[in-house]
């Protein structure tokens, strides 16, 4: 039967606002062009209908149109058409948590195009087979597959698959440790989508792909460029779109058909890009780490609202980091419930809720959450900053509960993940110093440095306070107020600025209690001991070798001592030192000063 003018003119229509990536306009178009009783859709029309359903959120109507859509394929004799449909509803399914029906329609895909010369089609399969390879530990031929999968792209002449057949690439060497040559090949992919060369659809996939790699990766500095990129990408064109797409109420479409009576779509009801929610997951984790915590818990809300029905495991990563932020802040009760909420969308929500449990008093909660999730998590190896987060949380309440042992098997696990990725050396010199710092060791102090600065110039600002947390008992330990006070004060208005009061509180209360034992003269704790041993009548020799520094240093602290004392001599600092209780009576040792050696 011969489509009626109008209805072709639809189609057409609606073809080219796909071209446009105009989903919405598409959506509304191909579907009334759909229920007219004297029109049927060629399969590709129906195809591009379930393209238009799936970014319009209605995952169900996409499958629907995408069934027939093969049936008419199966029908025509096109096997390249069918193989492709069947792969689109193995991917479909899969998202929907149906796997018996996805791996049918995967079946059902390779059927079809087994006995098919080497065509575009077939990238898919081969991506499909790189992926099932690394689920099956089997680093070989995951490459082969990946490598076949770029071959069909080049030939293909498709920017859209070669620069996917890149990222798949990337992520079988990024998943075998090859990081150099896996972010080469993910900066190349992410060359085209950046640069505006790809459809709407590939663009989404890879922004969401890569973040994700990235991620895992812990390659903040890449995942900070491509949210932002991401998110600018999702914004301003798509809320256009659908302002095109008019019904009843809106302006209408030049030249459409009138609106169908039957649950006719209106642009309130479309979702211009549902590609916004997954993008902004990446997003909210960027701004939690920069410490943007009020817009992160927004726009984790945001996301909740914005994913379609078929990711509902990114919904279940915004409710765990708004847990993330709640639990920081301190408000427990509100990060107990996101976490739960995380956990009936199938996250498990950890290493968050076994510091939550570690912060309520309930340590051994604590411990066997952490054990569980070690040993439930699929692939640690792919996913290294996941793994570092619960070794690093392992280690924190270990050395909660005194388990120093337990501890250090989770540091030395930390320090053997593999790649070099800043974000991940910071994690491993934090644990390792607080390791040190627990063990009463002088080098503590450099690994923390290290973590410090890592720290500071990702530009993560609440670990950097925390950081300067252990910093500061570490001066302490070492008798040296004043760089305990600075690193207190630092990390004080970090987390005032932030929002992290039980941490604040913290560094508040150790603050004044530095205070309290405050030495007469603002001399630090250093230089009262190098005053008592002047006092006892040691010379600058034996004042370095009884506190292992050199003669210069303790010149410079006899310095500083005569400039705050305002005292020219050492008889007169001596006298100083009897006066306040710096030295014992003569002939008597002094007190050592907290934290110096014995």
């Amino acid at each position: 039967m011969a489509v009626p003018v109008d209805e072709a003119h639809a189609v057409e229509r609606a073809r080219d606002a796909a071209a446009r990536d105009a989903w919405a306009e598409a959506y509304v178009l191909l579907r009334e062009a759909d229920l007219h009783p004297s029109a049927a859709l060629h399969p590709a029309d129906l195809d591009l209908l379930a393209d238009a359903a799936w970014w319009a959120g209605h995952v169900d109507e996409s499958v629907t149109a995408r069934l027939r859509a093969h049936a008419g394929y199966v029908a025509a004799g096109d096997h390249r058409g069918a193989g492709q449909v069947a792969w689109w509803l193995h991917f479909e399914y899969r998202c929907l948590g149906r796997p018996a029906a996805a791996a049918g329609w995967l079946h059902r895909s390779r059927h079809h195009l087994e006995g098919e010369p080497d065509c575009p089609e077939q990238c898919f399969l081969a991506w499909t087979d790189s992926e099932e390879a690394q689920e099956h530990r089997d680093p070989e031929a995951a490459l082969a597959a990946a490598r076949r999968m770029e071959r069909l792209a080049r030939d293909s002449g498709s920017p859209d698959l070669i620069a996917l057949s890149r990222q798949a690439h990337a992520a079988v060497l990024l998943a075998n440790g090859r990081r150099s040559e896996g972010l080469a090949l993910l900066d190349d992919a992410m060359c085209a989508v950046t640069a505006g060369e790809l459809s709407g659809m590939f663009t989404g996939w890879l922004f969401c792909l890569a973040l994700t790699e990235c991620m895992e990766a812990a390659d903040l500095g890449r995942a900070v460029e491509w949210t932002d990129a991401a998110m600018a990408w999702c914004e301003v064109p798509w809320s256009q779109h659908v302002r095109t797409a008019g019904t009843e109420g809106s302006q209408k479409v030049p030249g459409a058909a009138p609106a169908s009576p039957i649950a006719a779509p209106t642009p309130e009801s479309v979702t211009d890009n549902p590609f916004r929610g997954l993008c902004r997951i990446h997003h909210v984790e960027v701004l939690d780490l920069r410490g943007a915590w009020e817009l992160a818990e927004a726009e984790a809300a945001r996301v909740c609202a914005e994913v379609p029905v078929d990711s509902l495991d990114v919904a279940a990563e915004a409710y765990y980091a708004a847990g993330e932020i709640r639990r920081r802040q301190g408000r427990l009760d509100a990060a107990a419930t996101a976490y739960a909420h995380a956990h009936e969308l199938g996250r498990i929500p950890q290493p968050g809720l076994a510091l939550l449990r570690l912060a309520q008093g309930k340590a051994d909660a604590a411990v066997t959450g952490l054990k569980l999730a070690l040993a439930c998590q699929s692939d640690p190896v792919h996913d290294l900053l996941g793994r570092a987060r619960l070794l690093a949380a392992r280690t924190e309440v270990a050395l909660a509960v005194g388990d120093r042992d337990d501890a250090a098997e989770a540091v030395a696990e930390l320090e053997a993940l593999p790649g070099e990725a800043p974000l991940l050396r910071a994690v491993a010199d934090t644990a390792r110093g607080a390791l040190g710092l627990a063990r009463h060791e002088p080098a503590a102090v450099r690994p923390l440095r290290r973590a410090l600065a890592g720290w500071l110039e990702l530009r993560v600002p609440y670990e950097a306070a925390q950081v300067r947390m252990l910093l500061a008992a570490a001066d302490r330990a070492a008798g040296d107020e004043e760089a305990a006070r600075l690193e207190l004060m630092a990390a004080r208005a970090a987390f005032e600025r932030l929002g992290a009061l039980p941490d604040a509180r913290r560094a508040a209360a150790l603050l004044t209690a530095g205070r309290r034992h405050a030495l007469p003269g603002g001399l630090t704790a250093r230089e009262a001991e190098v005053l008592r041993l002047v006092a006892e009548g040691g010379t600058n020799r034996d004042i370095a070798q009884a506190l292992v520094i050199s003669e210069h240093t303790v010149a410079r602290h006899l310095n500083n001592i005569f400039a705050k004392l305002d005292v020219t001599s050492r008889t007169a600092a001596t006298a100083y030192a009897y006066a306040h209780g710096l030295a014992g009576a003569p002939g008597q040792p002094g007190p050592r000063a907290a934290g110096s050696p014995a």
